[in-house]
């Protein structure tokens, strides 16, 4: 089969064998997948992963392990992407996300969905509603990611908000953001990146010109660390900055800051699928309006070369002949 994969470089294959199955799995068929900021970090060199690429994703179940879960064959589906060993205390206690000995789809010791076909425990797996179509289903994984930010500062007394980054997630959570109830400012690094932004009725601004201590909250969803740098320099003293990035980087960061003014730190990683399918059933996101690009398999690299120039969002990828509906 078809199949994008990284050891090293990246290239192109098409004599990849089709997954084995293990006990509780699905073999699913690529409708589209999204090329994403951490895919584009792990060809840098970011989490020394090596095999097929990609996490986000919607497919069609046309297999699986274990005959009790015959009623997913032929739904289409979207998945979380990360696989507990269902042991270890971690994993028992706070979820798959964070277990010590995970495996992380496209990302962490798992193939990914950058192929013709891929498997996934049918636990990781949602059906995709049938009035959300492909183009929408495949941003389930980071609108969910998205959604995460929302959950960990319900609570928090922020009312203003800025989300460093306009790009393939900053936007995403900003406008979530912005629906729960916040004041959000969306700020980038050229006039041009916060066009979409202002389509989408977000107010925005440039980076560089925010004073420092602006923002009781700061989300880094820059992808850069110099991204940090800002989002930490605009953040008040006490308060909260959630850090979204992930980015293969050796620059020095200094984190006095944080210590001087007691800066409240958040990592925020995954979030619930069905709260995003529920909220792209709504067809209250313009999620569409973020595709710079369309490329089947075989011209993956083209499409990482795409997905890499400044200012692009999100590029899809598809299996040829397969066009998504």
């Amino acid at each position: 089969m078809q199949a994008l994969t990284f050891d090293t470089y990246l290239s192109y294959r098409d004599d990849i064998a089709m997954p084995a199955l293990a006990a509780g799995d699905a073999l699913i068929e690529l409708r589209l997948a999204g090329i994403c900021a951490t895919d584009l970090e792990l060809v840098k060199g970011y989490a020394g992963f090596s095999g097929v690429l990609g996490h986000e994703f919607v497919g069609t179940v046309v297999a699986v392990a274990d005959h009790k879960h015959h009623a997913w064959l032929h739904r289409r589906v979207v998945g979380a992407i990360n696989i507990g060993c269902n042991t270890c205390e971690v994993c028992r206690k706070y979820g798959p996300e964070h277990c010590l000995n995970r495996k992380v789809l496209g990302i962490r010791g798992k193939d990914g969905v950058f192929a013709d076909y891929f498997s996934l425990p049918v636990a990781n797996l949602h059906a995709v509603p049938d009035p959300v179509p492909d183009q929408a289903a495949v941003f389930t994984e980071p609108l969910a990611a998205a959604l995460r930010v929302v959950k960990q500062l319900a609570g928090l007394a922020i009312t203003d908000i800025a989300v460093v980054g306009p790009g393939r997630l900053g936007l995403l959570i900003a406008k979530v953001l912005s629906l729960a109830g916040y004041r959000v400012t969306v700020l980038g690094r050229s006039a041009a990146s916060l066009a979409l932004p202002k389509q989408w009725a977000l107010t925005s601004g440039l980076t560089t010109e925010i004073a420092d201590n602006s923002f009781h909250c700061v989300v880094d969803a820059s992808g850069h660390a110099s991204g940090f740098s800002q989002a930490l320099r605009i953040v008040k003293p006490r308060g909260t900055l959630v850090l979204k990035s992930t980015f293969a980087a050796n620059a020095a960061l200094d984190l006095s800051k944080v210590v001087v003014y007691e800066i409240n730190i958040l990592g925020s990683r995954c979030g619930p699928f069905a709260d995003a399918l529920a909220l792209l059933t709504e067809n209250t996101l313009p999620v569409e309006t973020m595709i710079d690009g369309q490329y089947p398999l075989q011209d993956g690299l083209a499409a990482f070369k795409h997905a890499g120039q400044a200012g692009v969002r999100k590029i899809l990828l598809q299996p040829a002949g397969l066009q998504g509906t």
